[in-house]
């Protein structure tokens, strides 16, 4: 499956694009690589992200794409910026603007950068630099403007902000310039072709007919991510990006793991069931050891494992999910499914709403209700549970709160009708 992250730069209507194997996404964000469509063996071409309205892709997720054997292309605008960050891990660039990054023709982000339509069409409303730069260089060559008026056009036009420079802008700085020739000369192009000098467009076409073409020859020899950059930070990205459609509900993963660890009695044991396989099974597939032999290496002085391994489980890992979820029903994750709409409920009803508004006393006091413990116990139990200490649980808890005290409203006023 070849998966095109795509907006502004291609309209879902272009040809190329509607071949059976090509699945067309909108412009990638933060969280996008991890969806569980996009499979190892699949084909990524990244052309258009969002950067300024929403957290951008992180080329942390592109290396963890790759490293799981997804082949992924970027051209024409942020595909062809982070392909020149990323060539020497195996990011395939296609076309002139990746070359221009790479050359260090160019090196803003502006350069590619454009105003999109607020209305989930993702239409272009203004015109993107390297675009302007390359009609310019048209107009040299057939010479409507010398070497310097272009160069002294191209200084006034990258003035201005990216999100103003429309073609009612652009006209208007080639006028305030005295170039109105060639402000008459690209209208009159673009009257006679819609997509000309739209430079983005044509690298955005080769990178689809590169991929649809199936050839990875220009790959070879392209070096694989090292393992070293999958960082505590990176695991909390990808944890939370990871959803699964289950009982006829999407939820979150990380948001049912976090449920079990919280509500579940029994959740304790699952974690040193947990840490006893990650022990005797090791994810670099070196020799095994059982959990106590491991403790004792580690100096452990008598605390429990818990204690001395503080992990964050991979939540992509199907056996991980598989162990750490092995005592959840239908119930849990309907309960999941209401706390998660309860907590989007706040959000949208109380502007600038979010988890870390939550008092810390209001989800530590759930906690030690929940866990039937003392403050004295409280790093211990959240411990137990997978969830390192006393603060680490309460803002992992937090999720929970709005959706569990209005359950708990309910109930006493269900009993208090009685």
């Amino acid at each position: 499956m070849i998966h095109v992250f795509v907006g502004p730069t291609l309209p879902r209507s272009e040809p190329q694009l509607a071949a059976s194997d090509v699945r067309v996404w909108p412009p990638a964000r933060h969280g996008d690589l991890f969806h569980p469509a996009i499979r190892s063996g699949d084909t990524v071409v990244l052309i258009d992200g969002v950067y300024h309205q929403a957290p951008a892709l992180r080329h942390k997720e592109i290396l963890a794409a790759m490293g799981q054997g997804i082949r992924v292309i970027g051209a024409a605008s942020i595909g062809a910026l982070r392909a020149a960050e990323l060539a020497p891990y195996g990011m395939l660039g296609v076309g002139h603007i990746y070359t221009a990054y790479v050359r260090r023709d160019i090196d803003g982000d502006d350069e590619v950068a454009v105003g999109q339509a607020p209305d989930g069409a993702f239409g272009s409303l203004t015109w993107p630099l390297v675009n302007l730069r390359h009609v310019l260089d048209l107009a040299v060559s057939t010479g409507v403007l010398d070497d310097d008026r272009a160069g002294r056009l191209l200084s006034a036009l990258r003035a201005v902000y990216y999100p103003q420079r429309t073609w009612a802008a652009v006209r208007a700085v080639c006028r305030s310039r005295g170039e109105s020739t060639f402000a008459d000369w690209l209208a009159d192009r673009r009257e006679q072709d819609r997509h000309f000098g739209d430079l983005k467009r044509a690298d955005a076409l080769a990178a689809v007919t590169l991929a649809l073409a199936g050839t990875n020859a220009t790959t070879s020899g392209a070096a694989a991510p090292p393992p070293e950059w999958e960082t505590a930070y990176f695991r909390r990205w990808s944890n939370a990006a990871v959803r699964e459609r289950i009982d006829g509900l999407v939820l979150s993963t990380e948001d049912r793991l976090v449920y079990q660890q919280v509500f579940d009695p029994a959740f304790p044991a699952r974690w040193a069931a947990y840490l006893e396989h990650l022990s005797q099974h090791t994810a670099d597939g070196g020799p095994g050891l059982p959990l106590s032999a491991r403790l004792a290496r580690a100096g452990g002085g008598g605390l429990p494992a818990d204690r001395v391994f503080h992990l964050r489980p991979d939540l992509r890992d199907e056996q991980t999910v598989a162990l750490l979820l092995a005592g959840e029903t239908a119930e849990d994750r309907h309960a999941v499914a209401r706390y998660a709409d309860a907590l989007a409920w706040a959000r949208r009803s109380r502007p600038g709403f979010c988890t870390a508004a939550v008092r810390d006393e209001v989800a530590r006091d759930l906690l030690l209700g929940v866990w039937r413990c003392d403050e004295g116990e409280f790093d211990a139990e959240a411990s137990a549970r997978g969830l390192t200490r006393a603060a680490s649980a309460v803002e992992a808890a937090k999720r929970f709160v709005p959706g569990f005290w209005e359950e708990t409203k309910r109930m006493e006023t269900a009993r208090g009708g009685r």
